[in-house]
């Protein structure tokens, strides 16, 4: 009370007060300071973390299916994961490629220099080169070239002037495809290497 009646003299309108309540500020606040001969607290973790929350115990069908599945050979064993797949009509997972990373070879030597080999013949990274282009389309193939390169104006138009000049390296497959198209649509000409 005694806070409101102080606040009240120091013309803070009465109808501010009531509609904001009292002033938050670091004075009105009481603070406690910690004692430091307290130990700290501990707190109690459970031993594994579930985010969903307990789960209830699986149904009997599904203990005798898991019962079923591990008695089954190897061969079979292997089967179930397809099977499954195309039956709840999943999507085939994708290999990932590992290229220019040396994990080391889990064959041994002979199997790794023939993995080698086998790697080098199979090209993933392939480079566009500009060959030609006509005369009128030259704007066109400057703004295209900015478009895939993220070159400014000046360093584009002196690229497309180079022709025949690599224009991007390290590209996949179906990017060099779709910018060859896209120059052979205004009137380039590309090639991938």
């Amino acid at each position: 009370m005694k806070l409101i009646s102080f606040l009240r003299t120091t013309r803070i309108p009465p109808t501010l007060l009531e509609k904001i309540g009292l002033p938050q500020c670091r004075f009105i606040q009481t603070y406690v300071p910690r004692d430091p001969k307290d130990k700290p607290k501990r707190y109690r973790y459970p031993a594994s973390y579930d985010p969903y929350g307990p789960r209830p115990p699986p149904s009997d069908k599904i203990i005798q299916l898991a019962e079923r599945m591990a008695a089954l050979p190897p061969e079979e064993l292997a089967q179930i994961g397809p099977t499954l797949r195309d039956k709840l009509q999943h999507p085939k997972m994708q290999r990932i490629e590992s290229e220019g990373t040396d994990l080391g070879s889990p064959g041994g030597a002979s199997s790794g220099s023939a993995k080698v080999e086998e790697k080098k013949a199979e090209k993933t990274a392939f480079d566009v080169k500009l060959e030609k282009f006509d005369a009128a389309s030259k704007i066109k193939v400057i703004k295209e070239v900015r478009a895939f390169t993220s070159l400014g104006l000046k360093e584009a138009k002196e690229l497309v002037e180079k022709a025949p000049v690599i224009m991007k390296q390290g590209v996949t497959k179906e990017e060099a495809d779709s910018i060859i198209e896209k120059l052979k649509a205004i009137g380039g000409v590309a090639v991938m290497e």
